[in-house]
C-alpha cells in the first residue's frame, strides 16, 4: 500500500515537473525519427498480465528486401542512442506507474514472447509490478547475463521494502550519469532470450 501510494505520488509530481522536457523531447523525436513518438509495446506484467509499455521511441522501421525489419543495431540512431543512454526514452514509463500498470522499481517488463521460456525460479519475478529501474538495472543492467539478471530480479522479490526501493533510486541516478551497463557487447541492447534450464 506504501508502495502504490509513493508510486503514485511520486510519477504525478515528476510527470507535472518534466512536462517542459517531455514536450521538448518529443518535438525532437518527431524531427529525428519521425511518427509515431512513442513506442508502445505490449508486455507482461503483475502476475504475467500484459499491458502497453510506453517509451519514446528510438528506432527507424526500416526493413530488408523481404520486408523484415533490420536488427536493432542498425535502426537506432544516434539521437535515439542518446535517449537510451540517458535513460530519457524511459519517461513515458512514468504514465505506466501512474496507472498501476507498473512501479517506480521493480523487475523490468520484458517481452511477452519471453513468458513460455521462464522456468519455475525465473518466473517468480512476476510476483510484484515491473518497473522502471531495478535491482538488476543497478547491478549491470544489460551488461550482464540473462541468467545473472533474472537471479537479481527474484532476490529482489524476496527482499524487496520501501528502503530498498529508495536505495535502487539513488544508486539509478548514479548509473544514468556515469552511463554504465547501456548494452550488451555488440548488440543495441541485450540478445534474445532463448530460454534456460528449466529446472
Amino acid at each position: 500500500m506504501i508502495k502504490r501510494l509513493f508510486d503514485f505520488i511520486v510519477s504525478l509530481f515528476a510527470l507535472l515537473l518534466l512536462s517542459p522536457l517531455m514536450l521538448i523531447l518529443s518535438l525532437l523525436v518527431r524531427f529525428n525519427i519521425g511518427s509515431p513518438i512513442l513506442f508502445k509495446q505490449e508486455r507482461p506484467g503483475l502476475n504475467g498480465h500484459v499491458f502497453n509499455m510506453l517509451k519514446f521511441r528510438t528506432m527507424l522501421n526500416d526493413t530488408d528486401s523481404q520486408g523484415r525489419l533490420l536488427p536493432d543495431e542498425k535502426r537506432i540512431t544516434k539521437f535515439g542512442a542518446f535517449l537510451r543512454s540517458t535513460s530519457l526514452d524511459e519517461l513515458p514509463g512514468l504514465i505506466n506507474v501512474l496507472k498501476g500498470e507498473m512501479s517506480l522499481v521493480g523487475p523490468r517488463p520484458l517481452l511477452v514472447q519471453y513468458l513460455p521460456l521462464y522456468n519455475k525460479e525465473q518466473a517468480r519475478r512476476h510476483d510484484v509490478r515491473p518497473g522502471i529501474t531495478g535491482w538488476a538495472q543497478v547491478n549491470g543492467r544489460n551488461a550482464i547475463s540473462w541468467e545473472d539478471k533474472f537471479k537479481f530480479d527474484v532476490w529482489y522479490v524476496d527482499n524487496h521494502s520501501f528502503l530498498l526501493d529508495i536505495k535502487i533510486l539513488f544508486l539509478t541516478v548514479k548509473k544514468v550519469f556515469v552511463r554504465e551497463g547501456i548494452s550488451a557487447d555488440g548488440e543495441a541492447t541485450m540478445p534474445l532470450f532463448k530460454g534456460s534450464d528449466k529446472e
